[in-house]
């Protein structure tokens, strides 16, 4: 019932994702005063080589803790914060190891330092603010304008957003196997995944295709009651140059303002798509992402894997 009544809980930390995700292998710990959750921490556990590992499931960005809103004065609301997120971290199953993307509304993670926890600053890209188009597209840089223009006028792309997850999976793939990569989740994993997202209407899929019928890039967006994310692209490399994925963004950005607050591009380390994201006007926000470890076999192998680089 939390996640279905508490709308600051995130997606990925909804019990409906991590079924679809996780099936059986997530649990959850929770902090209770009467009948009410004050917070809450999801994780999924999975066996590496005898040992307990806790981390992300494939295509979940971030996962964390949950802390209630409160309204206390800043240096009481750190107080409670120290409290929950301590007394949330104590009922984790031994470990040994963990690792977990924080969202990025999470900023205080230094309960955790006290625990002997470690941090790692990484960085999204977020439209904080959909409520005006023009101002939005105003804060394009002109050649995502150029190329959205491109591909609706000279190069006759449309959107669809009536096509299925395979038709999205095919451009997908190509992505991959462009870069000689293997992808990191199956079809039918995404496929499940697919289900649950349509099934508690938070998933829509573009399709940038044009007059002949080619599809020249697809956007998969999910969104929860804050935020939109763009989960996974795809694109025809033999039609790269057409501007349709800028022209799939900028649809999946207009139909999000449609049902959220803001945009999350689910910003890459990569330098070439961080320069595309930045691109659409986005702001730079960072995300912590929390790691523990306890096993001294892991600790060796990270050791030995750091000083071969």
């Amino acid at each position: 019932m939390l996640c279905k009544n508490e709308p600051s809980i995130p997606i990925f930390s909804k019990d409906w994702w991590l079924d679809s995700v996780a099936g059986d292998a997530w649990d959850v710990v929770l902090v209770e005063k009467g009948d009410q959750i004050l917070a809450s921490l999801p994780y999924t556990m999975r066996q590496r080589y005898g040992l307990n590992v806790i981390s992300q499931p494939a295509l979940t960005q971030t996962l964390g803790p949950w802390l209630r809103p409160s309204t206390a004065k800043y240096a009481h609301r750190l107080s409670q914060e120290k409290d929950l997120l301590q007394k949330l971290f104590e009922q984790l199953p031994k470990f040994a190891h963990y690792q977990q993307n924080w969202h990025c509304t999470r900023t205080n993670w230094l309960p955790l330092y006290w625990l002997g926890y470690e941090q790692t600053t990484r960085y999204t890209y977020r439209l904080e603010d959909l409520s005006s188009e023009e101002q939005v597209w105003g804060e394009l840089q002109e050649n995502i304008r150029r190329e959205i223009r491109k591909a609706s006028n000279k190069e006759g792309v449309k959107v669809r957003t009536d096509l299925d997850i395979e038709a999205f999976l095919t451009l997908n793939e190509k992505v991959f196997a462009r870069q000689n990569m293997a992808l990191p989740y199956t079809r039918d994993f995404v496929r499940r995944l697919d289900k649950a997202a349509a099934q508690n209407q938070a998933r829509k899929i573009f399709i940038a295709e044009d007059e002949q019928g080619r599809h020249h890039a697809g956007v998969y967006l999910i969104w929860d009651d804050n935020t939109a994310y763009y989960l996974m692209g795809g694109g025809d490399p033999d039609l790269r140059n057409s501007g349709a994925t800028s022209l799939c963004m900028w649809e999946a950005i207009q139909f999000a303002a449609t049902v959220t607050k803001n945009f999350d591009f689910e910003g890459s380390m990569i330098e070439p798509v961080e320069r595309f994201f930045r691109g659409f006007g986005a702001v730079q926000t960072p995300y912590f992402s929390i790691s523990k470890t306890n096993s001294k076999l892991i600790k060796t192998y990270r050791f030995l894997q750091e000083i071969r680089k």
